[in-house]
């Protein structure tokens, strides 16, 4: 840990100890909270809402408004107002009203823009003299484009491939490119939104309430309770959606939404239910999931009220069914309760870890809680042998040093190493029932505020007043739990999953000996179609451990095992694709090729580069990127333009490239098991190349207009109904594309084979290309409020006539 007085964010006084933890200063006394990667002043104001109101222009590719904070500053004599900002923010003007003085016109401010890190800059604005507590409300004008937080995604990168479409992604310090804010965890504030559209599309934000006026394409958002910034999203394109319960709808493109809502089901409300019952209430209204496409840089983001989620997910029921409780779970843990600081992501995706298994127990039984926990372990094992057991990002506080990017924290300790630190709280508190009343204890006391470790445990041991004067013993050193190096102290016991993990150890110790592959009739008790995906996962990321293997043995393997992978979903046909090229066995590279070139996002086409470009099938890598390369979002394609072409991508970048930032500590998921974890490639994000729509052939290209038509460019009629039909059919079926027919025993989540689920959505894409465009305008996010009730907007600049808006929920 750095001594540095700048790089600390805890109060020097938290020293945990074995027998009770208690800070002995008074919360008066208590260092404050500084956080390194925030450039702001935060600690010096109250914010009290934020309010945007944004025009989307696809055509130009920017979202321009402004920005509306209600805050006053803690004590008096604050000159200054300093907020995180990036350099993709174009700042225009800045006014300060006061609510006392409503009659004056607003004061124009003085601003500067400084450079603060590779990831966002300072935005300093002169106030004039304010006295402690005197709210006013601070307008910036200003203009955003392709930052960190900002995705602009053309047709073509999109599951539908007929409208373009944005969205948002702020964790961890990404939406200070979106919007100047108090990037920090530790600040939270309601907050309320304006946004304009063209027609035919739909926005949805991560809001409890919304409000669509049809005829000026306006769209309102308020979320009530106090977020921090990097909880604010917004996607918005050509979006349908289908009521899943009461209090849960799932959104998707219209090619999508067939298959989304059968993996789904009934699900989502049953998972609340469990959820409710462990944990108290659910806080956020509405849980509504959006699917994105596959340039979506992670698997899910926790956004309250509307879960983000990657549509390739969408493949693999079991790991979708994980990855979705996983985001429920953060409603608890992570969104109402948060970690003050980067420094302890485990606070939320530690404890929404050890949440996510306790729903999936008494959903699906303890057995495939622990299979998953298993594989999930290994992994967390697999990395540490790879980075040494002194490896500092292994601790569960890790000092952040200025400049460092938060996201390079985010790695699979933060998961599972905190999942393990309070499954030992369990095990301390002696029944688990009792530990999931202490957890009801925490969200009520600490519901929508940010908090530290130190305020865990000190809420833990009120809880449990006997463990304060236990003898000190390994495991209740709460210090070394969170500042120590390497494994886990503890981990939970796992043998109630022995009936699923058994038979993949004993099939693995037939495959273990290189000289003699097991014959027919050694298998032949082990039928892997009967297996469960975490089964054949766990099976293939042991063998990945053993590779390379020997060509005799990958040949045997081939033999039994490739055709029923092939037609399995992309989390078993990843492993064994990255077998193949570990173990250099050409006879299947063509497979890899098809793969590469199906498969368009970070999680399925980084791992097997990687693995390419680090042996002598670097050249084969090569040709596969540049014959798929078109297809890829502008980021990752730099991003493998990088590792397989070094040499193009830096006369690329010399030869005056715009905007070609790097990406800033973006962090990767365990090639091994892409599972649940951020693969946060938190990069600049670029949006080179024209809007082209293939036409059978015939290349058009398309200009999108803020009407939400085309114009017609170098004399190509528009036309969005341009594909063949087998082609479309094809490519917007991929998410869902390999069947999974076979009868799932080791996980009780299973509704419709995949094959079956990929028909219709063939059918739907094909059927969709006739929908009138203007379906989108009658598709708005399902948020309960009626008009009246709703307050306007705090922007003075917003004409809005309620007369004309009606609820979401209505349409």
């Amino acid at each position: 840990m750095s001594s540095s007085p700048h790089s600390r964010s805890l109060c020097c006084c938290r020293s945990l100890s074995a027998s009770g933890g208690r800070c002995t200063a008074p919360p008066s006394e208590r260092c404050p909270l500084v956080d390194v990667a925030s450039a702001s002043n935060h600690a010096h104001f109250h914010l009290r809402h934020l309010h945007l109101d944004l025009q989307i222009n696809f055509a130009v590719k920017e979202m321009s408004g402004w920005l509306v904070l209600d805050l006053s500053p803690l004590r008096s004599g604050v000159q200054t107002l300093v907020l995180d900002s990036h350099p993709s923010v174009l700042v225009r003007s800045v006014d300060l009203k006061d609510p006392e003085r409503a009659q004056d016109p607003p004061q124009s401010l003085v601003f500067t823009s400084e450079g603060f890190s590779e990831f966002g800059s300072a935005l300093k604005v002169v106030l004039p003299e304010l006295r402690a507590g005197r709210e006013v409300q601070v307008t910036i004008r200003y203009s955003t484009t392709d930052g960190p937080a900002v995705w602009w995604l053309d047709p073509e990168l999109t599951c539908g491939q007929t409208r373009p479409l944005v969205f948002t992604q702020g964790h961890c310090v990404c939406n200070r490119s979106f919007f100047p804010c108090f990037d920090t965890p530790a600040v939270k504030s309601p907050y309320s939104a304006t946004i304009r559209v063209p027609d035919g599309f739909t926005v949805l934000m991560s809001a409890s309430r919304s409000s669509f006026c049809r005829e000026e394409r306006v769209f309102q958002f308020w979320m009530d309770e106090p977020v921090p910034s990097y909880l604010v999203a917004l996607v918005c394109g050509e979006l349908q959606h289908h009521d899943l319960g009461p209090r849960s709808r799932v959104w998707a493109e219209p090619c999508l939404l067939s298959c989304a809502v059968q993996k789904l089901g009934g699900s989502v409300e049953r998972w609340l239910s469990v959820a409710e019952r462990l944990f108290g209430p659910y806080l956020w209204g509405r849980c509504d999931v959006v699917f994105l496409p596959p340039s979506f840089p992670i698997v899910a983001m926790e956004n309250p009220c509307l879960t983000f989620i990657i549509s390739s997910i969408l493949e693999s029921s079991e790991f979708l069914l994980i990855d979705v409780i996983h985001e429920i779970a953060h409603g608890w843990f992570g969104n109402a309760v948060t970690n003050a600081t980067w420094e302890e992501m485990w606070l939320s995706e530690g404890l929404a870890t050890y949440a996510q298994r306790r729903i999936t127990t008494e959903a699906y039984g303890e057995a495939f809680t622990c299979l998953e926990t298993v594989v999930r372990l290994d992994a967390l094992h697999r990395q540490l042998r790879l980075l040494g057991d002194n490896s500092p990002v292994s601790k569960l506080h890790v000092p952040l040093e200025p400049g460092v990017n938060p996201s390079s924290l985010m790695n699979l300790f933060t998961y599972e190493k905190g999942f393990c630190f309070v499954s030992y709280l369990c095990e301390l508190s002696g029944d688990r029932e009792r530990f999931d009343a202490f957890l009801r204890e925490y969200i009520c006391e600490f519901k929508f505020k940010s908090v530290v470790a130190q305020d865990l445990i000190v809420c833990f041991l009120q809880h449990f007043p006997e463990l304060q004067s236990a003898p000190s013993r390994t495991g209740l050193e709460f210090e070394r739990w969170l500042t120590a190096c390497g494994a886990p102290l503890f981990e939970p016991d796992l043998s109630v999953g022995g009936a699923l993990t058994q038979p993949v150890y004993d099939l693995l110790r037939l495959w273990s000996d290189p000289a003699r592959p097991p014959d027919p009739h050694s298998l032949a008790p082990f039928d892997l179609s009967s297996w469960s995906t975490f089964q054949i996962v766990l099976f293939l990321d042991r063998l990945l451990d053993l590779a390379p293997l020997t060509h005799e043995l990958m040949s045997r393997l081939s033999s039994c095992y490739s055709a029923l992978f092939a037609a399995l979903n992309a989390e078993v046909q990843i492993r064994w694709l990255q077998l193949v090229v570990r173990s250099l066995f050409y006879p299947e590279l063509p497979r890899v090729r098809d793969f590469l070139h199906k498969h368009t996002s970070r999680m399925y086409t980084v791992p097997l580069y990687e693995d390419m470009a680090s042996g002598v099938m670097r050249s084969n890598a090569a040709e596969y990127f540049s014959q798929s390369q078109r297809r890829l979002h502008p980021n990752l394609r730099r991003s493998l333009q990088a590792l397989l072409l070094p040499n193009q991508s830096a006369a690329a970048a010399g030869g005056g490239e715009a905007n070609q930032s790097t990406a800033a500590g973006g962090e990767e998921a365990n090639h091994n098991s892409p599972l649940a974890v951020r693969q946060n490639s938190e990069e600049t994000n670029q949006n080179g190349g024209s809007l082209v729509i293939q036409n059978g052939g015939q290349t058009n290209q398309n200009v999108w207009t803020q009407n939400g038509g085309q114009a017609k460019v170098n004399g190509a009629a528009p036309n969005q109904n341009a594909e063949t039909p087998n082609r479309t059919a094809n490519h917007r079926a991929a998410a869902c594309h390999s069947p999974e027919a076979r009868t799932n025993q080791g996980a009780a989540f299973f509704t419709q084979t995949d094959t079956e689920l990929s028909n219709q959505i063939a059918a739907n894409a094909s059927s969709s290309q006739g929908t009138n465009q203007n379906v989108a305008q009658t598709q708005t996010a399902n948020h309960s409020a009626a008009p009246s009730q709703m307050p306007r907007p705090s922007s003075p600049f917003v004409h809005w006539s309620q007369k004309q808006s009606v609820t979401l929920t209505e349409l």
